[in-house]
């Protein structure tokens, strides 16, 4: 079952947030932000932790992937960075299969359905109802 989807921009703000299920306790919109806002931190810095490489030959920020994933008390998070550094995120229950692509998914709908719209300003929060209601369609059809 996936249980919320959240957009981080590439400064580490929190630009989309929903909720898609009821198992996981509802958390206040501050605490939110800051859950992100330490995902945010965390994946960069575990984009640069690589013991094979040289930081020297490093070709910059976006050089390493980051965390890719965690792990709670049953229920967990799959992360996947964009081109342009914008992170996808998926909260979802413990096991669970097809995440890579389902936000594959999502990043087609945010591609077609935000970016796409000449009103949308890069680095903002989500103002989209065709987002929203593409990505509620989507993940209907995977928690049945």
């Amino acid at each position: 079952m996936i249980h919320a989807v959240w957009v981080i921009n590439k400064a580490g703000g929190l630009v989309f947030n929903r909720s898609y299920s009821d198992v996981l306790p509802p958390l206040p919109l501050n605490a939110v932000l800051i859950l992100a806002g330490t995902l945010h931190g965390i994946h960069a810095i575990t984009g640069r932790l690589d013991p094979t490489t040289n930081s020297k030959s490093r070709s910059g920020p976006s050089s390493g992937q980051g965390m890719e994933a965690f792990e709670a008390e049953g229920w967990g998070g799959r992360v996947w960075l964009s081109g342009t550094g914008t992170k996808f995120i998926v909260l979802h229950s413990i096991p669970h299969s097809g995440l890579d692509e389902l936000l594959r998914r999502i990043y087609e709908i945010y591609a077609d359905a935000v970016m796409k719209n000449p009103f949308h300003t890069p680095e903002m929060p989500i103002n989209s109802s065709l987002f929203e209601t593409r990505l509620q369609t989507l993940i209907a059809g995977v928690n049945t």
